[in-house]
């Protein structure tokens, strides 16, 4: 057994196609190491509501970053999915011998910066009051009773300087839960197997060549992940594991795609 933590980040568009082998797997590797599980939320929230696929519900900052519009009401909705989606994946678990509580960012564990202000809407740059925010840092102290057989299910959510809750990344959360816990490594569940450079699949790939990728040919989510590798890596954790098979698999390296601070 180990008293250091493995932290996953679960894809929010993931969760509907996890197989009961999937959280076998998990569950087996959950009773020798304590797990901190951070979630993301996009395909249960354009689920609730058909507003959120829509192309207003995503804004692009002045300098080109995307995120969520954000508002009080979306904040709401936001808690309205992941409890249910934490009583799902509290089922799954406590069916498999793990137990586990469910955290809440804002509630003392994740602390967010100042938001841009500056965002386009209808082909200008205008000034509003987006309630998203970069994490600035993570107080570990929250997550209590960290030991094997338990898991902390994380929703990202973060008190800016102001005290309001916001919106925040959860990759970029969950590289920040790493790293402020001492873990090892990062797993990144997502739907796809491996990062693609020019169609192949790469199996491992530097920090310095992953972020010249990101700059240069990422897109999207991909992106966004990769930049949460780098600020994982850059906070002490010893590699970040992105793919889509089954945890033991990924930290054994037997898939996915590894990368390493060299």
């Amino acid at each position: 057994m180990s008293n250091t933590p493995s932290v996953v980040k679960l894809g929010g568009s993931c969760l509907d196609d996890m197989t009961d082998a999937w959280w076998d797997d998990l569950a087996a590797h959950g009773r020798s190491h304590p797990l901190i599980l951070v979630h993301g939320w996009s395909k249960p929230l354009k689920d609730l509501n058909p507003r959120y696929t829509e192309p207003s519900a995503v804004m692009r900052d002045r300098y080109g970053n995307q995120s969520r519009w954000t508002t009080p009401e979306v904040i709401d909705d936001i808690k309205t999915v992941s409890h249910a989606l934490g009583e799902q994946v509290f089922a799954r678990l406590n069916s498999r011998g793990i137990t586990a509580e469910r955290v809440v960012g804002s509630d003392g564990l994740v602390r967010a910066g100042e938001g841009e202000r500056w965002w386009w809407r209808n082909k200008q740059l205008v000034e509003l009051d987006n309630l998203v925010g970069p994490i600035t840092g993570v107080d570990p102290r929250a997550l209590k009773d960290l030991k094997p057989g338990h898991c902390h299910l994380v929703t990202p959510l973060a008190r800016n300087p102001a005290g309001q809750e916001v919106n925040t990344d959860a990759d970029r959360a969950a590289a920040a839960i790493a790293g402020a816990t001492g873990a090892t490594s990062l797993t990144l569940v997502t739907d796809v197997a491996h990062l693609l450079i020019d169609g192949e699949p790469v199996r491992r790939i530097s920090a310095q060549a992953a972020a010249a990728f990101r700059d240069k040919g990422a897109t999207g989510g991909m992106r966004k992940k990769l930049r949460a590798a780098g600020e994982a890596l850059d906070g002490g954790v010893g590699r970040v594991i992105i793919g889509s098979a089954p945890v033991s698999d990924m930290l054994a390296e037997r898939t996915g795609t590894v990368i390493t601070p060299a």
